[in-house]
């Protein structure tokens, strides 16, 4: 059996609420929520969460940037723990351009897959935010599906958009 990975934590407040970021031994990104630490544990429920705010400087700097506006991407490693499919998806999520947005059909088409599996790699996405999942819509362009909550994806959105 494979023990535990444990990984360092903080919270901070943002404009979209309190989000929450882990990192990995190497400070690589491998979980954030929109949300405190059980937030951020349901993220990544196999580790163990240490508070450690000096860890996760870099990664706090880099939320805190883009929503200041300063920055519109994030320069930080990641760390995602996922299969090859998840990997795949969530390598398309991060290629979706600041202030656009994709249908799950459209990135299943992109990928060779079905929106339903799209969609599930999607909402197991450990690393909200920074791999952009809040940019996906249904074809409609409706806010469909987003962990934290419609109004959050909306506020995202929004900010992306001004």
């Amino acid at each position: 059996m494979k023990s535990p990975r444990t990984l360092h934590y903080s919270s901070f407040p943002t404009p979209a609420g309190i989000f929450s970021v882990a990192v990995d031994a190497n400070g690589a990104v491998a979980a954030t929520a929109f949300g405190d630490r059980d937030a951020l544990q349901a993220r990544a429920p196999d580790a163990i969460l240490v508070e450690g705010a000096t860890e996760t400087s870099a990664a706090r700097t880099a939320v805190q940037a883009w929503f200041k506006g300063r920055s519109r991407d994030f320069p930080v490693a990641l760390a995602p723990v996922g299969t090859p499919f998840q990997q795949r998806v969530w390598a398309a999520l991060r290629a979706i351009p600041f202030g656009e947005t994709r249908s799950y059909g459209a990135l299943a088409r992109e990928l060779r897959s079905s929106a339903r599996a799209v969609g599930r790699a999607n909402a197991t996405n450990p690393i909200t935010l920074i791999v952009p999942c809040h940019r996906v819509v249904g074809a409609d362009g409706s806010l469909t599906g987003y962990a934290f909550g419609e109004a959050t994806k909306r506020r995202l959105l929004e900010f992306e958009a001004a």
